[in-house]
């Protein structure tokens, strides 16, 4: 079984994945830099813990509860509105604009 942290980084990754973004734009969105999201995605030991009030702007940003994001990835998943899901165009992941 996973930690925490480390289910929270799952989900993220796995979120990120789906809708097709990237950590700049995810940083954009939910108020950070590149390199804060950077840091708090490394599983090596050296980053950084998301903090409540991130966890917060990362629910608000994919219209997810909380609780689904720390449930980990197939509880994140479920809760994604399907027009997030990035599509597949000429073998290209493509991002579907958010509504």
């Amino acid at each position: 079984m996973m930690d925490t942290a480390s289910t929270l980084r799952a989900t993220i990754r796995a979120l990120m994945q789906t809708t097709g973004e990237s950590q700049r734009t995810l940083a954009a969105s939910i108020g950070m830099a590149q390199p804060q999201v950077c840091r708090r995605m490394r599983a090596d030991g050296t980053g950084v813990a998301w903090t409540l009030e991130d966890l917060d702007r990362l629910s608000t940003h994919w219209g997810i509860p909380v609780v689904d994001l720390i449930a980990g990835p197939d509880a994140a998943l479920r809760s994604l509105a399907p027009e997030r899901r990035a599509t597949m165009i000429g073998g290209r992941q493509t991002m579907i604009a958010a509504a």
